[in-house]
């Protein structure tokens, strides 16, 4: 059983990738803070009674569930309420560079000329580009086991699917991700 504390300091560990995550898949930053909150707050709610090494997993599957359920919400409220304003790309207004503030906060940026840091910083632009233009499970399956560092059956069992399907989605994600990255010229 998890004590409060245990309960506390895990939340704290996966908060900032748990946002990471889900913006790339809502593309909203204010939605995706409200995924995630809702997440942490169902956790802490029904499974503070669980071994705190089942946290992690259960978190996982909980967040899924709540992003699935948010697009669910999406696809209704748009087709009752659908308006112009709701086909206009809020691309713009999003300013948040996740690769890019994971680059700086990973490597000293006083070791590195200007040309480096441009460099690196469009290589990670088109990278994260790439990513959002994967098919939602295939991002899914490939943030979890590459990004979130889960193995094959953690993966699975929070996107609950076969070990098999994640295999699958992260290898055409990788495959898709080296060619469209390698006809930009960038070579990982």
């Amino acid at each position: 059983m998890a004590t409060t504390a245990e309960l506390a300091e895990f939340l704290k560990s996966v908060e900032k990738r748990a946002f990471k995550r889900t913006v790339y898949h809502v593309r909203n930053d204010e939605s995706a803070l409200d995924i995630v909150q809702d997440s942490m707050m169902k956790l802490a709610e029904h499974y503070a009674d669980k071994p705190s090494e089942e946290l992690p997993m259960l978190f996982q599957r909980i967040l899924s569930n709540s992003t699935l359920d948010w697009f669910r919400r999406q696809k209704v409220q748009n087709a009752l309420f659908s308006s112009f304003s709701n086909f206009q790309s809020d691309a713009e207004d999003n300013d948040f560079d996740i690769l890019e503030s994971l680059s700086i906060a990973e490597t000293p940026i006083a070791f590195e000329n200007p040309e480096t840091q441009s460099q690196r910083a469009q290589t990670l632009r088109a990278i994260e580009q790439e990513l959002l233009l994967l098919p939602n499970r295939q991002r899914e399956a490939f943030l979890m086991r590459y990004w979130e560092d889960m193995d094959v059956a953690e993966t699975a069992t929070a996107m609950g699917c076969s070990q098999g399907s994640v295999k699958t989605h992260c290898s055409r994600a990788i495959h898709s991700l080296l060619k469209s990255l390698s006809a930009k010229g960038i070579r990982l």
